[in-house]
C-alpha cells in the first residue's frame, strides 16, 4: 500500500487525524480575508465583460500580416473603442471591439483590412447587441437561484437545515471567489464562464455532502454516549474522507489545469480561458469550503443546541473524573452500535493534532467455532 493510501486507511479508522474543526476560526479567518480581497478586487477592478453581455462586434482572419499588439493598435484607431486581439492557432486573429453598431462595424472592417493589407472578403465580422447577452445574463441568475433554492430544500430534507445552511454558505464563498478572482486577472467573462460557474456549483457540494453523509450516519444516537462531543464526530467524519477529496480534486484539476496553462498559456488559446479559469478556481476553492467551512459551520451550529450542550458537559465531566482518577481521558465506553467497546487510546499517546480515541471495531478471535 502506498503511503497516501496507508495514510488514507489510518485516518478512515480514526487512529489519526487533524483538528480542523477545533481550530475552525483560524480558517473562517482566512477565508474571511480571501473574501474580502475578492470583494474588493470586484468593485475596485469590476469585471471585464464580453461583447456578448455588453455588444460590439468580431472580427475574424485566417491570414494576420501584423502582430496582435499591432493588430490592437488599429482596432483602436479605426474603432475608437478598446479592443481584445486574440491569436488564433491557425496563424489569423480574432479581434474584438465593444460598443459598435452595423453602420460603425462597416466602417471598421473596410480600415482593418486596409490596414492589415488583405482583402475585406477575408474578414469575418460578427455583430453581437447587447441585448441577447442580458437575455443570457438573466438566464444564468435565474437559473443560480433556482439551483441554490433547490440545494437548500434537499439538504434539509435529506439531512437537516444546519446542514442546507452550511452547504449554502460554502456555496457563497465558493462563487464570491472566483468573481473576484476574474475581476483581478482582468480575463472576460463570457457564455463560457457562466457556463463553468454553474458546473462548480454541484462540484463544490460533492464532497460537501459525502462529508455530510458520514457525519449523519456517525452521529445517530450520539446523546447515548459520552465519549465525543457532536464537534469531534464531525471531525472524524470529515478525517475519514480527506485522502478521498484531495485525491478527487487532485485528478479533476489535472485537465482543467493543461487548458488553461498549457492550451490558453502555452498555445495562446485564450478561448479557453474564460471557461477553464472558472472551473480551476471554482474546483479549488469547493474542495476547500468542503473541509474548513462548511463541517466546522455545521459543527458551530449543532454545538448550540441543548441536547448538544448537555452531551459536551458529559463528555467533558467524565474525561475530569477519569483524570482524577488516572484513567485514560475516554477511558471505555459503552457501545451504541451493536459492537464490542474498546479502551480508548490514552491522550499522552495519540500523534500530535490526532482526535483522540480509536474507532469501536468488532472483537476479533472471541468465541471461536471449534
Amino acid at each position: 500500500m502506498s503511503r497516501l493510501g496507508s495514510i488514507g486507511a489510518r485516518l478512515y479508522r480514526g487512529e489519526v487525524g487533524y483538528d480542523f474543526v477545533g481550530k475552525r476560526m483560524i480558517w473562517y479567518g482566512v477565508s474571511i480575508l480571501i473574501t474580502i480581497t475578492a470583494v474588493v478586487g470586484l468593485v475596485v477592478q469590476g469585471l471585464n465583460m464580453g461583447i456578448e453581455f455588453k455588444g460590439g462586434a468580431v472580427f475574424t482572419t485566417d491570414r494576420a500580416t501584423v502582430s496582435a499588439s499591432e493588430a490592437k493598435e488599429y482596432a483602436e484607431e479605426a474603432s475608437g473603442h478598446d479592443a481584445i486581439v486574440q491569436e488564433l492557432g491557425n496563424g489569423g486573429l480574432r479581434i474584438q471591439v465593444s460598443s459598435l453598431d452595423t453602420k460603425e462595424a462597416n466602417k471598421v472592417e473596410a480600415q482593418l483590412a486596409e490596414d492589415l493589407n488583405i482583402p475585406q472578403e477575408e474578414i469575418a465580422a460578427d455583430l453581437v447587441g447587447p441585448s441577447w447577452g442580458e437575455q443570457i445574463a438573466n438566464k444564468a441568475w435565474t437559473g443560480l437561484g433556482i439551483f441554490m433554492i433547490l440545494v437548500v430544500v434537499y439538504l434539509a430534507i435529506a439531512f437537516e437545515w444546519r446542514m442546507a445552511l452550511a452547504a449554502l454558505i460554502a456555496l457563497v464563498h465558493d462563487l464570491t471567489i472566483t468573481v473576484g478572482i476574474y475581476a483581478l486577472v482582468g480575463f472576460e467573462v463570457t457564455p463560457g464562464t457562466v457556463i463553468g460557474l454553474l458546473t462548480i456549483l454541484g462540484y463544490s457540494l460533492y464532497d460537501t455532502v459525502v462529508v455530510f453523509d458520514g457525519l449523519k450516519e456517525a452521529s445517530k444516537d450520539i446523546t447515548k454516549q459520552t465519549r465525543w462531543t457532536y464537534s469531534e464526530i464531525a471531525n472524524r467524519s470529515l478525517n475519514s474522507t480527506l485522502v478521498r477529496s484531495i485525491n478527487t480534486t487532485v485528478v479533476a484539476l489535472l485537465p482543467v489545469a493543461g487548458l488553461l496553462f498549457i492550451g490558453g498559456g502555452f498555445l495562446g488559446a485564450g478561448m479557453l480561458n474564460d471557461i477553464s479559469l472558472s472551473l480551476f478556481v471554482g474546483l479549488a476553492a469547493g474542495a476547500y469550503s468542503s473541509i474548513f467551512i462548511a463541517t466546522p459551520l455545521v459543527a458551530d451550529l449543532k454545538e448550540r443546541d441543548p441536547q448538544m450542550k448537555a452531551l459536551k458537559k458529559r463528555v467533558l465531566a467524565k474525561r475530569a473524573q477519569a483524570a482524577a482518577k488516572g484513567e485514560p481521558e475516554d477511558g471505555p465506553t459503552e457501545a451504541v452500535d451493536g459492537t464490542e467497546p474498546q479502551d480508548a487510546v490514552p491522550a499522552d499517546a495519540a500523534p500530535a493534532g490526532a482526535v483522540v480515541g480509536q474507532r469501536r471495531q468488532p472483537a476479533r478471535g472471541r468465541g471461536k467455532r471449534r
